[in-house]
């Protein structure tokens, strides 16, 4: 089996600042966690986890962060071993958040 490589990064849009401190977890499609990290003071986790093919689900804790709106973000995504690397950057603001696919 092939295996991928994940990162992520959270930038904080309302302060225009990296987001540390972010506890983020990925799972596999049966739900067992395959991975966890926290952000440094960058906001990265330059290496989360080794994955298969298949879905993940990034859990985002950013209540803890301090946002009480969204006190969870998950981002599900598809990896299909067509790359080595996938960068998944969450960008964070008070009431609001987006994410893509990074390089």
């Amino acid at each position: 089996m092939t295996m991928t490589t994940i990162s992520t990064h959270v930038l904080d849009t309302a302060t225009g600042r990296p987001g540390p401190g972010v506890g983020v977890t990925i799972t596999d499609d049966t739900h067992t966690v395959v991975g966890r990290g926290t952000t440094d003071d960058d906001g990265r986790v330059a290496h989360l986890a080794d994955v298969g093919d298949g879905v993940h689900h990034l859990h985002f804790a950013t209540g803890d962060y301090g946002n009480p709106f969204y006190p969870e973000v998950v981002v599900t995504v598809q990896i299909d071993g067509s790359v080595d690397h996938y960068h998944i950057p969450l960008l964070l603001s008070t009431f609001g958040y987006t994410t893509y696919r990074g390089s």
